[in-house]
């Protein structure tokens, strides 16, 4: 216990190495870069409404990976697979949102923004454009170097139960209240039935669907999903209001309805199951923590340069 604690904090200090992350960092060098980000977003919402939860997405995974150093913009080269590439990644989308981005603040002010800036900027943009918080986002992240797809796989994944979430998110210097809040970033996008076949079908050698979850939801997930489906794109919303930012999440999980065993898992300890209950019953309760539980998150950086296209190191 004791060796995985400072291991835990050993990770935490590395990754918040750096200069301080300040709110005015670009009022100077590109005070306009706010406002080309969000156009960028804009318009690519106008056209995908998918793209927001993909950005939200993609910035979580970038922040769980050697901090938010934008090392999941980056392309694989040669002999070396990307973060990007790696099985948890597969599915992310709308890259060209922060190479849209890049492009514009590359012509209003050549190497001053980082691409771990744009992301973090473009997910809370992002959370903004479908109805739910907006908050001023620390700015001053540099962009790693380093981008590996075997590193993707400390992502946390959709089967974990609470200690496993609790320990992926306290090397990060998360707590439970943040693993609650963040966990509410599920209440936009889809998901493809390879991340919860493990609750539908075979569950355990004396059930094959996971008892926790209500049975008119199971029976509806295993028609989508039927076993052996090999459909690439088959799957479900991540709730009904999949492209609102809403509490409609933390209402699902108290009926038992929604898709991941990670998602479940927040019901198996009571600090959590409080937190759940509470942002079931309050929106507002669920935007205030969100956007503490994000600045959080998204102020650990342990990046190095300012790229200037984000998907290749300079």
């Amino acid at each position: 216990m004791a060796a995985a604690l400072l291991s835990s904090l050993l990770i935490f200090s590395f990754l918040s190495l750096g200069a301080p992350l300040s709110s005015n960092y670009y009022q100077k060098t590109c005070p306009n870069a706010e406002s080309i980000i969000r156009k960028a977003v804009t318009d690519a919402t106008k056209n995908d409404k998918t793209a927001p939860a993909g950005l939200l997405r993609m910035h979580f995974h970038d922040c769980f990976v050697r901090g938010c150093d934008g090392s999941v913009l980056l392309k694989s080269k040669g002999k070396n697979t990307a973060e990007k590439d790696g099985p948890p990644n597969v599915s992310l989308h709308a890259f060209y949102v922060i190479d849209n981005a890049k492009k514009a603040l590359e012509s209003a002010c050549p190497g001053v923004v980082s691409c771990a800036d744009i992301l973090a900027l473009a997910a809370r943009d992002a959370v903004v454009l479908s109805g739910g918080p907006s908050w001023d986002v620390p700015k001053g992240r540099k962009d790693g170097r380093t981008s590996k797809a075997s590193e993707s796989t400390q992502l946390p994944a959709p089967t974990f139960n609470i200690a496993q979430l609790q320990q992926s998110f306290s090397q990060r210097g998360l707590s439970l209240e943040d693993l609650a809040a963040l966990s509410g970033a599920h209440t936009l996008g889809f998901v493809h039935c390879a991340s919860f076949n493990n609750r539908i079908h075979n569950f355990n050698s004396t059930t094959g669907i996971d008892p926790s979850l209500q049975p008119s939801f199971a029976a509806n997930l295993r028609r989508v999903c039927p076993a052996n489906n090999n459909a690439k794109n088959a799957g479900v919303p991540m709730d009904p209001s999949s492209t609102t930012f809403d509490n409609t999440y933390y209402k699902l999980i108290l009926q038992q309805k929604v898709v991941f065993s990670s998602d479940n898992a927040l019901l198996s300890s009571p600090k959590t199951r409080s937190l759940v209950s509470k942002f079931a019953s309050s929106k507002d309760a669920f935007s205030k923590a969100f956007v503490k539980s994000m600045i959080k998150m998204s102020s650990i950086n342990g990046g190095q340069e300012i790229r200037k296209d984000c998907r290749v190191v300079n």
